[in-house]
């Protein structure tokens, strides 16, 4: 057992720090408690109680894992998705105990994914990137190679919304930001490493490729035939941009709003959160949520709005981009459903005017979005966004 190993145990959660996050939950307390015990005594006492207590933690996690995959995410309590997280720690940390091999650490770290996607780990983040550089540790690099994409030439094309040339803060917070304009901000992001470094995919395979994500299958996330699966990120690349699309029957697969940079800190440090996202009406400026946005041309996000003002960068591949005014909102037909009523039903690309007759009333807006380029939406602006290449895009979305 290594030292680094023993420090890591040190950052486990001890009962004191988890007691009141598992208030009412009888089979959890008991569970974390016999765990945290364990943990305190685990080098004096040696093997006594492992097996046992690793059971319980397995138990636990598989039964939070069902928890959390009843009904709506979004309906998920919290404290269930806490447990989960510090059951799949202790899970890793018994795993461990059993073996550091390659693929026992390779175990691990899916282990870890899972429990950044599903749980919150929010009260453990520097348990959290510990483990995560323990475990990457000595990996092997993946193997393939990927293509390196060429840099897209800026084309002149019809906008639609004001453009301006990389607007000081204060020109950004007058025109954009109080003024509620949408406006195409240019070559606004040039200085970011990920212009280059990204466009090589086999940089993304060996920093991010062991890792899971989720994966949207299906070009637009309003479609019958959508879905979603947890997926390598290499397995990802590899079917997505490894071969001749054209004469692939491959379904067009899309990493779409995840929170790539949180889970892979490596690639966070390739861009920055840009100065126009401090403007804020709140005292202090509420926290930046960060999105990745990756897939093959093709990809599809359908009508609709978001609640935050949203800076969305183009870093390679371009985007057809379509707006329309939140005054507009009854004319765009939201859907009835709850987990949809910010996605409109129409298809802006085609649009039907006898199923939906109040569209003709709708102003539409139209841009191209190129590399080194950013798009600021204020708050409920629709927007309907098509991929013309393959694209790498991020968002900040503040208050």
């Amino acid at each position: 057992m290594d030292s680094t190993f023993l420090e890591l145990t040190k950052l486990l959660p001890r009962w004191v720090d988890i007691e009141n996050v598992i208030q009412g939950e009888v089979e959890a307390r008991y569970i974390l408690k016999t765990a945290t015990d364990y943990m305190e005594n685990f080098q004096s006492k040696g093997n006594s109680g492992e097996e046992e207590t690793r059971y319980l933690i397995c138990a636990l996690v598989d039964r939070n894992w069902e928890r959390i995959h009843t009904g709506h995410f979004s309906r998920v309590p919290l404290n269930t998705r806490k447990i989960y997280a510090i059951g799949c720690y202790f899970k890793i940390f018994f795993l461990l105990l059993e073996s550091s091999s390659p693929a026992q650490k390779e175990l691990c770290s899916g282990i870890l994914d899972e429990a950044q996607l599903l749980g919150s780990m929010e009260d453990w983040s520097e348990l959290k990137v510990a483990l995560m550089d323990y475990l990457d540790k000595g990996r092997p690099e993946n193997s393939g190679t990927l293509p390196i994409l060429e840099s897209l030439k800026r084309i002149s094309c019809t906008c639609d919304i004001p453009q301006l040339e990389a607007p000081s803060l204060q020109e950004f917070q007058t025109k954009c930001f109080q003024a509620g304009q949408p406006t195409l901000l240019l070559n606004t992001i040039q200085h970011w490493p990920a212009l280059h470094k990204w466009l090589d995919l086999n940089y993304l395979l060996q920093v991010a490729g062991h890792r899971t994500v989720p994966i949207e299958i299906g070009s637009n996330y309003a479609s019958d035939e959508w879905s979603q699966q947890l997926v390598k990120i290499s397995d990802f690349l590899k079917r997505q941009f490894g071969g001749d699309r054209s004469k692939s029957h491959q379904d067009i697969e899309y990493l779409a709003q995840h929170e790539l940079f949180s889970q892979i800190p490596a690639l966070k440090g390739d861009i920055s959160i840009p100065d126009y996202c401090s403007i804020s009406k709140e005292d202090p400026p509420g926290a930046v949520d960060i999105k990745a946005w990756l897939g093959p041309a093709g990809t599809i996000s359908p009508m609709h709005y978001d609640a935050k003002h949203n800076l969305l960068c183009q870093v390679f591949g371009s985007k057809r981009i379509i707006l329309a005014a939140p005054e507009d909102t009854e004319n765009l037909y939201p859907h009835e459903s709850e987990f949809l009523a910010n996605t409109s039903q129409i298809d802006v690309s085609q649009l039907d005017l006898d199923t939906y007759p109040l569209v003709e009333k709708v102003k539409f807006y139209h841009l191209l979005l190129q590399p080194g380029d950013c798009l600021y939406m204020p708050p409920k602006w629709w927007h309907y966004v098509r991929s013309e290449a393959p694209s790498f895009s991020v968002s900040f979305w503040w208050e």
